[in-house]
């Protein structure tokens, strides 16, 4: 997995991660993006890009759970975008929805391969 990171919008100073390769938020497939993702989330707000993402598991929650802990401890927002209809329905039915802030609506993302880095 590699995690595209994007230019923060000066407007909502906000990074948008696109974690590129990742079709599964699922055990044994989570720790690097916690790893990578842990520390940005506590200097600045981030919207992690979950569009190619098809399937998560309690791991994957979880790990969103964490993510979502340590920016909001650090006064930052960790939110997701671009939600596939599957995984919105398993966050919906374990209440993620309104913490994440986890909507269908397709955010236009100003990643490219720039920025890109080996997640693990």
């Amino acid at each position: 997995m590699t995690i595209a990171m994007c230019e923060p919008t000066a407007t909502l100073n906000v990074t948008t991660i696109d974690p590129a390769g990742a079709e599964e938020l699922v055990r044994g497939q989570v720790a690097g993006l916690i790893e990578r993702l842990g520390a940005l989330v506590t200097e600045q707000s981030v919207t992690l890009d979950m569009g190619k993402v098809e399937r998560i598991d309690a791991a994957g929650i979880a790990a969103l759970v964490v993510l979502y802990q340590n920016a909001h401890a650090a006064g930052h927002r960790f939110r997701v975008s671009n939600v596939p209809a599957r995984v919105q329905q398993i966050l919906a039915v374990v209440g993620l929805e309104r913490y994440l802030g986890s909507h269908n609506a397709v955010q236009a993302s100003h990643c490219g391969h720039r920025g890109q880095r080996p997640a693990a």
